[in-house]
């Protein structure tokens, strides 16, 4: 089964498609939003506050270090493309299991 908002490169590495709401009253992932999952962020979006806390809680979720997270787009959109770098097994089986 393909998940659309779920892509793995052959490097290991994994691309999310992410649609996001900040200022929301807590962090957590909510389901899909069309073709990209949808997550909620406590951080407001102001000085790149939410994609910091994007980062941090996508490597906490798929237990990397926050240096392994890296925005590839959406800076100032809701509509974001992040890559996790050698996620395990188990954290890609996680992230396949919410959508």
């Amino acid at each position: 089964m393909s998940v659309e908002w779920l892509r793995e490169a052959a490097d290991g590495s994994v691309v999310l498609t992410l649609h996001i709401q900040p200022g929301a009253k807590r962090t957590e992932i909510v389901g899909l939003h069309g073709e990209a999952l949808k997550v909620r962020l406590a951080a407001p979006p102001v000085d790149g506050k939410a994609n910091a806390a994007l980062c941090a809680f996508l490597a906490e979720f798929c237990g990397v270090s926050r240096s392994m997270v890296t925005l590839v787009s959406g800076e100032t959109s809701r509509a974001k493309r992040v890559r996790v770098e050698a996620p395990g097994a188990e954290a890609v089986a996680r992230l396949r299991a919410l959508g």
